[in-house]
């Protein structure tokens, strides 16, 4: 299983937003051999949100041969026409490195923002999927369309992948999210404090149950889990402080449920977690440290990867 970094998109502890800041996240992540950096996708948060895509675009050039990813953009809300702009602008300037991640978004003050009704979003995001799949790998523009256009002519220029730009689709694990994942999608996006090694396992099997009904070889799909919240320490009194002060507030969720759920901890526990999903069939998991991130990044390389290499 490989590892992977989010870009530093909010500040947890009054760290600032800035370009220095992504660059040395991503510096840090290349110098200790990471496989990927990526970036989320919010018009609005209970905190301050730098752009994603616009942030991924503005460390390309300190990336070196990890992989891009969107995790994922909203597809449902851009609309699939400046999505694909985005995201095939986004292949060409990293040499063909990209994964587009895309999904409906789970924050209806998203929706709020821009107007557009939170109940439509499944039939929107289907319908965006379709479009840029159409726009990204020449694929057939559907002839029935509800909620967006296309343009007359093909967009150019076209991601460099020559076998088309691999679009994952984002999904919590429910049965009908994992059914349009193997419908639409060309790889699976999980949540990490949405789910547990052993849900993941279960979605896993049933992913791979619905992909072979579709004539699909599941033993090549690939997945990922993003949003795995990180923080380092062998002190129980600052994990609780991270959990119920930062990540609870930060998310709406139970402190107690995320720290069964998320690498904030000691390096062994992390590493125990990491092992599990491992062993439930994840191949890559993003990690997201709550600041300070390249002395994160250097405590999960130099301490918990050994041992979850061992596990």
């Amino acid at each position: 299983m490989e590892l992977g970094v989010h870009l530093p998109l909010m500040e947890f502890r009054g760290e600032g937003l800035s370009l220095g800041r992504l660059q040395a996240a991503v510096d840090a992540a290349r110098e200790l051999g990471f496989a990927a950096v990526c970036a989320n996708d919010h018009f609005v948060f209970s905190t301050p949100w730098l752009d994603g895509p616009t942030a991924l675009a503005a460390v390309i050039e300190r990336s070196g041969e990890m992989v891009l990813a969107t995790t994922i953009s909203l597809a449902s809300l851009r609309g699939p026409v400046p999505v694909a702009k985005t995201l095939a602008a986004l292949d060409v300037l990293s040499g063909g490195r990209l994964v587009a991640g895309v999904g409906p978004g789970s924050s209806k003050r998203d929706y709020d923002a821009i107007g557009v009704s939170f109940e439509d979003r499944w039939k929107r995001f289907d319908e965006a999927v379709i479009i840029l799949r159409a726009l990204l790998r020449d694929e057939p523009v559907p002839e029935r369309r509800v909620h967006f256009t296309v343009p007359d002519a093909p967009l150019a220029p076209a991601p460099l992948q020559v076998r088309g730009l691999p679009l994952w689709i984002g999904s919590w694990g429910s049965r009908a999210g994992l059914r349009r994942v193997a419908r639409i999608g060309d790889g699976w996006l999980a949540s990490a404090y949405n789910t547990a090694p052993e849900q993941f396992e279960s979605a896993l099997e049933f992913l791979g149950a619905e992909l072979t009904e579709l004539g699909k070889d599941a033993e090549v799909f690939p997945n990922a889990l993003v949003t795995m919240w990180t923080w380092i320490t062998d002190d129980g009194a600052e994990r609780g402080r991270v959990l119920g002060e930062i990540l609870g507030p930060l998310l709406g969720r139970d402190p107690e449920q995320l720290g069964g759920r998320v690498c904030v901890g000691s390096a062994e526990q992390c590493a125990e977690l990491l092992s599990r999903y491992a062993d439930a069939g994840c191949q890559r998991v993003y990690l997201w440290p709550l600041g300070d991130e390249r002395r994160q990044l250097e405590l999960v390389a130099g301490e918990v990867a050994p041992l979850f290499g061992r596990g």
